[in-house]
């Protein structure tokens, strides 16, 4: 297992995945509202630790026999790059952000009532915690598992540590410019695509 191949993989299923998500959502708000630069370290803090638990996981999951991980991983792939063609072909038009701009303004509203007095440390607090909740349990974790038990676990934490820098960067300095152009449906087809093409290849391996 080459790391470079880890490091691509997890760079371009990151990107493509996390744009538009709910945590891109919550970087782009905490923006609005707070020194982008203390938001930026705090939400790329969380998705880096976020990262390295999931590769992590991905090397525990190792310990199994060798032909039941790589199946695991083609039927996570393979499933998840299904339900997001199917969620892309229900969607009207270019499909809208709405529902995931919504539930993150729902998270910081509600983590914002609870402040009394701003301070940097509560930033880069708000931003991790708001972050690694969001998170947690979302299909790109599991994705990087799955990536972290096929693949050398350095370039997958690489690449995708350098594919949330990457969104969060964008969240945090233009979120809301990208957001208002960003077609749902047409990063919902290319996530999808990009989740069967690492099935794809996840099998012909098996073979």
């Amino acid at each position: 297992m080459h790391p470079l191949t880890g490091f691509t993989a997890g760079l371009l299923l990151i990107t493509l995945s996390e744009l538009g998500d709910k945590t891109f959502f919550i970087g782009m708000i905490l923006a609005t509202r707070h020194p982008r630069r203390w938001v930026f370290i705090g939400v790329a803090a969380a998705l880096f630790v976020m990262t390295v638990l999931s590769v992590a996981i991905g090397q525990v999951v190792t310990i199994f026999p060798e032909h039941y991980i790589q199946g695991l991983t083609v039927a996570l792939f393979l499933g998840f790059g299904l339900k997001l063609l199917y969620d892309a072909s229900r969607m009207v038009g270019g499909g809208s952000l709405a529902d995931e701009q919504a539930e993150a303004l729902e998270a910081v509203e509600e983590s914002e009532a609870e402040v009394r007095k701003w301070s940097i440390r509560t930033v880069l607090i708000q931003s991790f915690s708001l972050t690694f909740v969001a998170e947690w349990g979302d299909r790109t974790q599991f994705a990087t598992i799955a990536l972290a038990a096929a693949n050398h676990p350095v370039g997958v934490v690489l690449g995708a540590t350098l594919g949330h820098a990457v969104c969060a960067a964008i969240a945090v300095a233009c979120g809301k410019l990208i957001a208002g152009r960003i077609s749902e449906r047409w990063l919902t087809t290319v996530g999808g695509l990009l989740f069967i093409v690492f099935g794809l290849v996840a099998a012909a391996e098996m073979v």
